[in-house]
């Protein structure tokens, strides 16, 4: 019993090993002034562009509610969309393409270090940054908007805190199918093309552009067996109240469950990968 509390205990210790690399991120990313005002005047800008694409649709339409969604939720759902999608979407495609091109993976594997954890650490530091550069902002921002046009406006503090538990778990499920995706750069030496096509198929099966409830039955049960919603769409229905408790549940079960299958095939995939490893630089 004393020797499994020691071993927890050294665990825990060994994992803020990784505590400097979620600081460097952050400090990378406050570092320039001009490409941090920029970053975030990009960001609002994409989040607008669909938000006046929608207030057309519904403008051009005689109806109330579109896909289940009264216009006061379609607004929300696009802003709360951008903000979970902007902390869950993490990339790291081009960094392991970068470190397999110049050799930098090899000085990482033989390192006393995890490389997945790094990459995890490193992930979450982009997390973090996200989260309050502009996110937080903007979620405030769709706060006053359903208190301003709602006649029964209510924080739920219990859909807030699942939404950030939805969204955590969309998260680590985000950065496993990512670690796997990356692992491509050791066949292919230019995964920045393949990485541009991922992130568009994405936008769409994950629900980012258009909510699931627009596409037809059959492809919303196909999506049911796939782990994209799970990575925002969940999530921000979660937060929207559209989904019920028990519903809610399941849902979050079923993250974990996607996490579980993507460590395993990620840690499978990884063994396999080391023992071919082609470094073309370093």
């Amino acid at each position: 019993m004393k020797d499994s509390i020691l071993n927890f205990n050294k665990k825990i210790k060994d994992l803020f090993i990784y505590t400097p690399f979620i600081k460097s991120v952050l400090k990378d990313n406050l570092a320039y002034k001009g490409t941090f005002y920029l970053y975030i005047l990009c960001k609002i800008l994409c989040v607008f562009i669909t938000y006046y694409l929608w207030k057309a649709i519904f403008l051009s339409s005689n109806n109330a509610s579109l896909g289940g969604f009264t216009k006061i939720e379609m607004v929300t759902y696009i802003f709360m969309s951008f903000v979970c999608s902007n902390i869950v979407f993490i990339s790291m495609t081009t960094k392991i393409g970068n470190d397999v091109m110049d050799g930098t993976i090899s000085i990482n594997l033989i390192k006393p270090i995890s490389y997945k954890l790094k990459l995890l650490s490193e992930s979450f530091g982009e997390m973090i940054y996200k989260l309050i550069f502009p996110s937080l902002f903007i979620w405030v921002g769709v706060e006053f908007y359903k208190m301003y046009h709602m006649e029964t406006y209510r924080f739920l503090i219990s859909n807030t805190l699942l939404f950030l538990l939805s969204s955590f778990l969309g998260f680590i499920i985000y950065f496993l199918f990512e670690f796997c995706f990356g692992m491509l750069a050791f066949y292919s030496t230019y995964v920045w093309g393949m990485e541009i096509i991922k992130n568009s198929i994405l936008t769409f099966l994950t629900g980012q552009l258009i909510p699931l409830t627009f596409f037809p039955d059959t492809i919303q049960k196909i999506f049911d067996y796939l782990p994209f919603a799970s990575m925002n769409y969940v999530p921000v229905m979660i937060y929207l109240g559209k989904i019920n408790r028990s519903k809610i549940i399941f849902l979050i079960g079923k993250q974990m469950l996607w996490i579980l299958l993507l460590e395993i095939f990620s840690y499978i995939l990884w063994k396999k990968i080391t023992k071919r490893i082609s470094i073309l630089g370093g």
